[in-house]
Order: structure tokens, then sequence, then C-alpha cells
């Protein structure tokens, strides 16, 4: 870099001062001032063209790496659903055979049965809880929904007659 210091600027300054005389070196100086801005913008400019074509380039970079990447998974997807399909249909044939054999079982032995499928009973109208009665007990928790009278009532105190 250029070094250039508080005496060298002055001694600059004065025989500018001489040469040019002092009624053109304020316009001068205005001038250079306004070619030094329009320099740094050009430069700044120049700059951020530069950094926008990089970035551009690492955004391309990066959606290559995407797509294969999707590639990737998509040939891996279908390696596993013809696996899942090979598989499957190894599956229906065990089943197919299996499901023969029971039958033959059955024609041959009709004291082997299967038990038939019951509906569980549910109460779907009570609604419980998960927390067991003895731990409820135990810990003095509520075990029954009480309305507000039944509440008023069990509470209330006992006349002393």
């Amino acid at each position: 870099m250029i070094d250039i210091g508080v005496t060298k600027l002055v001694i600059i300054g004065g025989i500018a001062l001489v040469v040019i005389g002092p009624e053109k070196l304020p316009s001068l100086a205005k001038t250079i001032g306004t070619l030094l801005g329009r320099a740094r913008r050009y430069v700044a400019d120049v700059k951020d063209e530069v950094n926008r074509s990089i970035d551009l380039d690492e955004l391309r970079k990066m959606k290559d790496t995407v797509e294969s990447a999707a590639r990737d998974v998509s040939s891996a997807a279908r390696d596993v659903e013809n696996k899942l399909q090979t598989s499957a249909s190894d599956f229906e044939k065990t089943w197919a055979a299996k499901t023969a054999a029971a039958s033959d079982v059955q024609a041959v032995d009709p004291l082997v049965s299967f038990p038939e499928y019951r509906q569980p009973q549910k109460k779907w109208r009570v609604k419980r809880g998960a927390t067991p009665n003895w731990y409820k007990a135990r810990t003095g928790l509520r075990t029954h929904v009480l309305s507000g009278a039944a509440r008023v009532a069990r509470f209330r105190p006992t006349r002393l007659s």
C-alpha cells in the first residue's frame, strides 16, 4: 500500500495550491472526489457481480448434489418396492399352502377346529382412566365423579343435637 501520512498530504496540498491556484483548487478537489466515488462504486459493483457468480456456482453445485441424492433415493425406493413385492408373493404362496394344509387337516380330522371370532365386549359409554383403582385408593384420588349437589350433601357437617 501507499503510505501517505499527514506531512506528505500537507506538502502535496501546498504544491497544488501553488501550481493550480486558489481559485481552481476547490473545483478540482470536488471533481477528484466525484471521480474517486465513481471508482469506488464501480469496484463495489464488480465485487458484487463476482460474489453473485460465485454464489450461483455454489447453488448449481448444491442443486446437482440434491438431484443426485434424489435419484439415489428413488432407485433405492424402487429396489425396496421390488423386494417387497417378491416377499409379498412368497408370503401369499406360503399362506395358500398353509391354508390348504389346514383345510386338509379339518377334512381329515373334524375334531380340530378353530375358535370363532368374538367381538370384544367394550363398555364404550363408560369412560375409564388409565390409573388403577388400587392406586387411587392408596393416594386418596377420587374414584367416582360426583355432581355438585352430591358433593355438598357428602361434605355437609352433621348436626349435633
